[in-house]
Protein backbone atom coordinates (compact mmCIF):
# COMPACT_ATOMS: atom_id res chain seq x y z
CA UNK A 1 0.00 0.00 0.00
CA UNK A 2 1.19 3.27 -1.25
CA UNK A 3 2.45 6.02 1.56
CA UNK A 4 -0.72 7.82 0.71
CA UNK A 5 -2.78 5.14 1.19
CA UNK A 6 -1.22 4.71 4.59
CA UNK A 7 -2.11 7.85 5.75
CA UNK A 8 -5.46 7.85 5.03
CA UNK A 9 -7.66 8.54 8.00
CA UNK A 10 -10.53 6.61 9.64
CA UNK A 11 -13.25 9.08 8.32
CA UNK A 12 -11.92 9.23 4.76
CA UNK A 13 -11.65 5.61 4.69
CA UNK A 14 -15.78 5.82 5.92
CA UNK A 15 -16.64 8.24 3.55
CA UNK A 16 -14.95 6.54 0.33
CA UNK A 17 -17.10 3.22 0.65
CA UNK A 18 -20.28 1.99 -0.33
CA UNK A 19 -22.56 2.73 2.64
CA UNK A 20 -24.02 -0.44 2.75
CA UNK A 21 -20.60 -2.28 2.63
CA UNK A 22 -20.05 -2.62 6.20
CA UNK A 23 -17.98 -6.56 5.71
CA UNK A 24 -15.91 -4.29 3.11
CA UNK A 25 -15.33 -1.95 5.70
CA UNK A 26 -13.77 -4.13 8.33
CA UNK A 27 -11.81 -5.97 5.91
CA UNK A 28 -10.64 -2.43 4.92
CA UNK A 29 -9.89 -1.65 8.09
CA UNK A 30 -8.44 -4.67 9.34
CA UNK A 31 -6.26 -4.67 6.04
CA UNK A 32 -4.71 -0.82 7.07
CA UNK A 33 -4.34 -2.23 10.86
CA UNK A 34 -1.94 -5.29 9.80
CA UNK A 35 0.09 -3.08 7.12
CA UNK A 36 0.45 -0.73 9.86
CA UNK A 37 1.60 -3.60 12.16
CA UNK A 38 4.01 -4.63 9.33
CA UNK A 39 5.81 -1.18 9.58
CA UNK A 40 5.45 -1.51 13.59
CA UNK A 41 7.49 -4.62 13.63
CA UNK A 42 10.19 -3.27 11.01
CA UNK A 43 10.34 -0.22 13.80
CA UNK A 44 11.64 -3.20 16.38
CA UNK A 45 13.45 -4.66 14.24
CA UNK A 46 15.57 -1.81 13.81
CA UNK A 47 15.97 -1.27 17.67
CA UNK A 48 18.94 -2.68 19.44
CA UNK A 49 18.20 -5.42 21.57
CA UNK A 50 18.00 -3.90 25.07
CA UNK A 51 15.67 -1.14 23.34
CA UNK A 52 13.31 -3.62 21.75
CA UNK A 53 12.93 -5.37 25.11
CA UNK A 54 11.96 -2.32 26.92
CA UNK A 55 9.05 -1.50 24.13
CA UNK A 56 7.63 -5.14 24.17
CA UNK A 57 7.32 -4.07 28.14
CA UNK A 58 5.92 -0.76 27.25
CA UNK A 59 3.64 -2.77 24.73
CA UNK A 60 2.21 -5.00 27.32
CA UNK A 61 1.21 -1.93 29.51
CA UNK A 62 -0.24 -0.53 26.23
CA UNK A 63 -2.75 -3.73 26.00
CA UNK A 64 -3.07 -3.21 30.08
CA UNK A 65 -4.67 0.74 29.03
CA UNK A 66 -6.71 -0.84 25.85
CA UNK A 67 -8.53 -3.64 28.35
CA UNK A 68 -9.22 -0.59 30.67
CA UNK A 69 -10.38 1.88 28.43
CA UNK A 70 -12.19 -0.26 26.76
CA UNK A 71 -14.19 -1.75 30.13
CA UNK A 72 -14.39 2.25 30.93
CA UNK A 73 -16.71 2.95 27.13
CA UNK A 74 -18.52 -0.12 28.38
CA UNK A 75 -19.23 1.50 32.26
CA UNK A 76 -19.69 4.88 30.69
CA UNK A 77 -22.53 4.02 28.34
CA UNK A 78 -24.13 1.67 30.96
CA UNK A 79 -24.13 5.20 33.37
CA UNK A 80 -25.34 7.27 30.76
CA UNK A 81 -28.64 4.89 29.87
CA UNK A 82 -29.06 4.57 33.63
CA UNK A 83 -29.26 8.60 33.86
CA UNK A 84 -30.79 9.03 30.72
CA UNK A 85 -33.94 7.21 32.34
CA UNK A 86 -34.04 8.88 35.44
CA UNK A 87 -34.14 12.20 32.98
CA UNK A 88 -37.33 11.00 31.41
CA UNK A 89 -39.52 11.93 34.39
CA UNK A 90 -37.97 15.93 34.25
CA UNK A 91 -38.45 15.78 30.30
CA UNK A 92 -42.16 14.75 30.65
CA UNK A 93 -42.93 17.23 33.11
CA UNK A 94 -41.07 20.30 30.79
CA UNK A 95 -43.21 18.59 28.05
CA UNK A 96 -46.56 18.65 29.78
CA UNK A 97 -45.60 22.46 30.90
CA UNK A 98 -44.09 23.74 27.70
CA UNK A 99 -47.31 22.61 26.22
CA UNK A 100 -50.41 23.47 28.35
CA UNK A 101 -51.21 19.96 29.27
CA UNK A 102 -50.62 20.99 32.95
CA UNK A 103 -50.50 24.09 34.70
CA UNK A 104 -47.64 25.38 37.15
CA UNK A 105 -49.70 26.23 40.00
CA UNK A 106 -50.53 30.15 40.66
CA UNK A 107 -49.63 30.86 36.73
CA UNK A 108 -53.25 30.86 35.53
CA UNK A 109 -53.70 33.59 38.50
CA UNK A 110 -51.25 36.36 37.99
CA UNK A 111 -52.67 35.75 34.00
CA UNK A 112 -56.27 36.85 35.04
CA UNK A 113 -54.96 39.65 36.80
CA UNK A 114 -52.73 41.03 34.21
CA UNK A 115 -54.46 40.17 31.10
CA UNK A 116 -57.90 39.16 31.83
CA UNK A 117 -59.28 35.83 31.52
CA UNK A 118 -60.18 36.15 27.41
CA UNK A 119 -56.38 36.01 27.17
CA UNK A 120 -55.49 33.54 29.99
CA UNK A 121 -57.95 31.11 28.09
CA UNK A 122 -56.22 31.32 24.83
CA UNK A 123 -52.78 31.41 25.77
CA UNK A 124 -51.49 27.97 26.97
CA UNK A 125 -48.42 26.62 27.66
CA UNK A 126 -44.85 28.54 26.37
CA UNK A 127 -45.08 29.55 22.89
CA UNK A 128 -42.57 29.13 20.39
CA UNK A 129 -40.48 27.38 22.76
CA UNK A 130 -38.55 24.72 20.89
CA UNK A 131 -38.40 27.42 17.83
CA UNK A 132 -36.70 30.48 20.42
CA UNK A 133 -34.38 27.96 21.62
CA UNK A 134 -33.27 26.46 18.32
CA UNK A 135 -32.27 30.45 17.02
CA UNK A 136 -30.41 30.95 19.86
CA UNK A 137 -28.19 28.26 19.64
CA UNK A 138 -25.33 29.67 16.91
CA UNK A 139 -25.27 25.99 15.26
CA UNK A 140 -28.96 25.31 14.77
CA UNK A 141 -29.89 28.88 14.05
CA UNK A 142 -27.82 29.17 10.93
CA UNK A 143 -29.90 26.54 9.59
CA UNK A 144 -33.51 28.24 10.26
CA UNK A 145 -34.69 30.76 7.44
CA UNK A 146 -37.63 33.31 7.98
CA UNK A 147 -40.27 31.16 6.00
CA UNK A 148 -39.05 28.02 8.70
CA UNK A 149 -40.24 29.77 11.45
CA UNK A 150 -43.84 29.35 10.87
CA UNK A 151 -44.02 25.41 11.01
CA UNK A 152 -41.60 25.54 13.77
CA UNK A 153 -43.56 26.96 15.67
CA UNK A 154 -45.61 23.83 15.97
CA UNK A 155 -42.65 21.99 17.61
CA UNK A 156 -43.99 20.52 20.56
CA UNK A 157 -40.53 18.59 21.80
CA UNK A 158 -37.22 16.69 20.61
CA UNK A 159 -36.10 13.62 22.02
CA UNK A 160 -33.61 11.28 21.18
CA UNK A 161 -32.68 7.55 21.77
CA UNK A 162 -29.15 5.76 21.40
CA UNK A 163 -29.77 3.26 18.74
CA UNK A 164 -27.69 -0.48 19.13
CA UNK A 165 -27.58 -2.07 15.78
CA UNK A 166 -25.68 -0.24 14.53
CA UNK A 167 -24.34 1.99 17.17
CA UNK A 168 -25.75 5.78 16.64
CA UNK A 169 -28.44 7.45 18.19
CA UNK A 170 -31.96 8.97 17.07
CA UNK A 171 -33.83 12.61 17.22
CA UNK A 172 -37.44 12.67 16.96
CA UNK A 173 -38.88 15.63 16.61
CA UNK A 174 -42.76 16.10 17.83
CA UNK A 175 -45.33 18.17 15.39
CA UNK A 176 -48.64 19.84 16.30
CA UNK A 177 -50.96 19.56 13.57
CA UNK A 178 -50.01 22.17 10.97
CA UNK A 179 -50.84 23.45 8.02
CA UNK A 180 -47.19 22.35 6.58
CA UNK A 181 -47.12 18.74 6.39
CA UNK A 182 -48.98 15.07 7.28
CA UNK A 183 -46.03 13.99 9.82
CA UNK A 184 -46.58 14.26 13.39
CA UNK A 185 -42.86 13.19 13.59
CA UNK A 186 -40.08 13.35 12.09
CA UNK A 187 -36.92 11.59 13.05
CA UNK A 188 -33.00 11.34 12.19
CA UNK A 189 -30.74 8.64 12.61
CA UNK A 190 -27.25 8.52 13.15
CA UNK A 191 -25.24 5.41 12.59
CA UNK A 192 -21.80 5.60 13.58
CA UNK A 193 -19.29 3.23 12.75
CA UNK A 194 -17.09 4.20 15.93
CA UNK A 195 -19.52 5.32 18.52
CA UNK A 196 -16.71 7.08 20.45
CA UNK A 197 -14.28 8.05 18.33
CA UNK A 198 -16.91 8.89 16.42
CA UNK A 199 -16.92 7.98 12.69
CA UNK A 200 -20.13 8.90 11.20
CA UNK A 201 -21.29 6.06 8.30
CA UNK A 202 -24.49 7.35 7.34
CA UNK A 203 -27.56 8.98 8.32
CA UNK A 204 -31.13 8.80 7.46
CA UNK A 205 -33.77 10.88 8.19
CA UNK A 206 -38.00 11.07 7.86
CA UNK A 207 -39.56 12.04 4.04
CA UNK A 208 -41.55 14.44 4.70
CA UNK A 209 -45.29 15.05 3.20
CA UNK A 210 -45.75 18.06 2.29
CA UNK A 211 -49.22 19.67 1.67
CA UNK A 212 -49.56 21.00 -1.86
CA UNK A 213 -48.19 24.41 -2.04
CA UNK A 214 -46.53 24.59 1.54
CA UNK A 215 -42.92 22.66 0.68
CA UNK A 216 -40.09 24.75 2.74
CA UNK A 217 -37.38 23.26 0.94
CA UNK A 218 -38.42 24.17 -2.19
CA UNK A 219 -38.92 27.08 -4.00
CA UNK A 220 -41.57 27.74 -7.27
CA UNK A 221 -40.18 30.52 -9.67
CA UNK A 222 -42.78 31.64 -12.09
CA UNK A 223 -41.27 33.44 -15.08
CA UNK A 224 -43.14 35.00 -18.09
CA UNK A 225 -43.02 33.63 -21.59
CA UNK A 226 -41.29 35.24 -23.76
CA UNK A 227 -42.62 38.06 -26.56
CA UNK A 228 -44.03 36.35 -29.14
CA UNK A 229 -44.33 32.83 -27.60
CA UNK A 230 -47.93 31.09 -28.27
CA UNK A 231 -47.88 29.90 -25.10
CA UNK A 232 -49.05 32.99 -22.81
CA UNK A 233 -49.19 31.06 -19.65
CA UNK A 234 -45.97 31.71 -16.98
CA UNK A 235 -43.18 29.27 -16.93
CA UNK A 236 -42.98 27.37 -13.52
CA UNK A 237 -40.12 26.08 -12.32
CA UNK A 238 -38.95 24.80 -8.94
CA UNK A 239 -35.58 25.11 -7.15
CA UNK A 240 -33.85 23.56 -3.65
CA UNK A 241 -33.16 26.59 -1.24
CA UNK A 242 -32.08 26.62 2.41
CA UNK A 243 -34.12 25.60 5.40
CA UNK A 244 -34.32 23.60 8.25
CA UNK A 245 -35.82 21.15 6.90
CA UNK A 246 -33.09 20.08 4.44
CA UNK A 247 -31.61 18.22 7.78
CA UNK A 248 -34.36 15.28 7.65
CA UNK A 249 -32.78 14.89 3.91
CA UNK A 250 -28.88 14.17 4.82
CA UNK A 251 -25.95 13.79 2.06
CA UNK A 252 -25.51 10.78 1.35
CA UNK A 253 -22.80 8.62 -0.14
CA UNK A 254 -23.04 7.13 -3.72
CA UNK A 255 -23.18 3.45 -4.14
CA UNK A 256 -20.16 3.66 -6.79
CA UNK A 257 -17.79 5.62 -5.11
CA UNK A 258 -16.02 5.86 -8.41
CA UNK A 259 -18.26 8.47 -9.17
CA UNK A 260 -16.84 10.55 -7.13
CA UNK A 261 -13.65 12.77 -7.98
CA UNK A 262 -11.16 14.37 -5.15
CA UNK A 263 -13.11 17.53 -5.16
CA UNK A 264 -16.74 15.67 -4.87
CA UNK A 265 -15.26 13.75 -2.02
CA UNK A 266 -14.30 16.56 0.09
CA UNK A 267 -17.49 18.41 -0.57
CA UNK A 268 -19.73 15.41 0.46
CA UNK A 269 -17.26 14.62 3.77
CA UNK A 270 -17.64 18.97 4.30
CA UNK A 271 -21.53 17.98 4.24
CA UNK A 272 -21.35 15.18 6.63
CA UNK A 273 -19.63 16.35 8.94
CA UNK A 274 -21.60 20.00 9.08
CA UNK A 275 -24.75 17.79 9.40
CA UNK A 276 -23.48 15.28 11.84
CA UNK A 277 -22.71 18.92 13.64
CA UNK A 278 -25.71 20.09 14.12
CA UNK A 279 -27.45 16.69 14.88
CA UNK A 280 -24.99 16.31 17.91
CA UNK A 281 -25.75 19.58 19.02
CA UNK A 282 -29.21 19.28 19.54
CA UNK A 283 -28.87 15.56 20.90
CA UNK A 284 -25.78 17.02 23.13
CA UNK A 285 -26.88 20.69 23.71
CA UNK A 286 -30.27 21.77 23.05
CA UNK A 287 -32.16 18.67 24.53
CA UNK A 288 -30.96 18.45 28.02
CA UNK A 289 -30.74 22.46 28.39
CA UNK A 290 -33.48 23.62 26.28
CA UNK A 291 -34.86 26.09 29.23
CA UNK A 292 -31.38 27.60 29.07
CA UNK A 293 -31.36 28.35 25.19
CA UNK A 294 -34.50 29.40 25.59
CA UNK A 295 -33.89 31.90 27.97
CA UNK A 296 -30.81 33.08 26.41
CA UNK A 297 -28.69 32.03 29.87
CA UNK A 298 -27.15 29.05 27.54
CA UNK A 299 -25.93 32.14 25.40
CA UNK A 300 -24.47 33.69 27.64
CA UNK A 301 -22.80 30.90 29.62
CA UNK A 302 -20.62 30.25 26.03
CA UNK A 303 -19.75 33.98 25.56
CA UNK A 304 -18.20 33.18 28.84
CA UNK A 305 -16.03 30.58 27.65
CA UNK A 306 -15.04 32.53 24.47
CA UNK A 307 -14.58 35.99 26.72
CA UNK A 308 -12.53 33.63 29.09
CA UNK A 309 -10.42 32.30 26.03
CA UNK A 310 -9.90 36.04 24.41
CA UNK A 311 -8.92 37.42 28.37
CA UNK A 312 -6.47 34.80 28.51
CA UNK A 313 -5.09 35.70 25.02
CA UNK A 314 -4.75 39.31 26.02
CA UNK A 315 -3.16 38.59 29.08
CA UNK A 316 -0.48 36.94 27.19
CA UNK A 317 -0.60 39.65 24.69
CA UNK A 318 -0.03 42.29 27.70
CA UNK A 319 2.81 40.59 29.12
CA UNK A 320 4.31 40.53 26.22
CA UNK A 321 3.94 43.96 26.08
CA UNK A 322 5.36 44.32 29.40
CA UNK A 323 8.03 42.20 28.24
CA UNK A 324 8.73 44.46 25.27
CA UNK A 325 8.36 47.25 27.41
CA UNK A 326 11.06 46.45 29.70
CA UNK A 327 13.56 45.25 26.94
CA UNK A 328 13.01 48.49 25.23
CA UNK A 329 13.71 50.62 28.63
CA UNK A 330 16.60 48.32 28.97
CA UNK A 331 17.72 49.19 25.49
CA UNK A 332 17.13 52.83 26.31
CA UNK A 333 19.05 53.04 29.38
CA UNK A 334 21.69 51.15 27.34
CA UNK A 335 21.59 53.56 24.78
CA UNK A 336 21.66 56.25 27.73
CA UNK A 337 24.85 54.37 29.21
CA UNK A 338 26.80 54.73 25.64
CA UNK A 339 25.61 58.67 25.42
CA UNK A 340 27.04 59.37 28.44
CA UNK A 341 30.00 57.64 28.45
CA UNK A 342 30.62 59.15 25.09
CA UNK A 343 29.64 62.18 26.52
CA UNK A 344 32.47 62.49 29.43
CA UNK A 345 34.67 60.85 26.72
CA UNK A 346 34.16 64.05 24.89
CA UNK A 347 34.66 66.25 27.62
CA UNK A 348 37.85 64.02 29.27
CA UNK A 349 39.10 64.57 25.57
CA UNK A 350 38.05 68.46 25.80
CA UNK A 351 39.78 68.92 29.18
CA UNK A 352 43.01 66.86 27.86
CA UNK A 353 42.68 69.33 25.41
CA UNK A 354 42.49 72.23 27.28
CA UNK A 355 45.56 71.33 29.54
CA UNK A 356 47.71 69.97 26.58
CA UNK A 357 46.90 73.90 24.98
CA UNK A 358 47.56 75.94 28.67
CA UNK A 359 50.79 73.79 29.41
CA UNK A 360 51.49 74.77 25.28
CA UNK A 361 50.94 78.99 26.53
CA UNK A 362 52.70 78.40 30.13
CA UNK A 363 55.51 76.61 28.58
CA UNK A 364 57.19 76.84 25.45
CA UNK A 365 55.60 77.10 21.83
CA UNK A 366 55.13 74.03 19.29
CA UNK A 367 57.89 74.74 16.73
CA UNK A 368 56.14 75.98 13.95
CA UNK A 369 54.60 79.03 16.41
CA UNK A 370 58.05 79.86 17.57
CA UNK A 371 58.57 83.58 16.50
CA UNK A 372 61.25 84.28 13.94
Amino acid sequence: MSNDKDSMNMSDLSTALNEEDRAGLVNALKNKLQNLAGQHSDVLENLTPPVRKRVEFLREIQNQYDEMEAKFFEERAALEAKYQKLYQPLYTKRYEIVNGVVEVEGAAEEVKSEQGEDKSAEEKGVPDFWLIALKNNEITAEEITERDEGALKYLKDIKWSRVEEPKGFKLEFFFDQNPYFKNTVLTKTYHMIDEDEPILEKALGTEIEWYPGKCLTQKILKKKPKKGSKNTKPITKTEDCESFFNFFSPPQVPDDDEDLDDDMADELQGQMEHDYDIGSTIKEKIISHAVSWFTGEAVEADDLDIEDDDDEIDEDDDEEDEEDDEDDEEEDDEDDDEEEEADQGKKSKKKAGRSQLAEGQAGERPPECKQQ
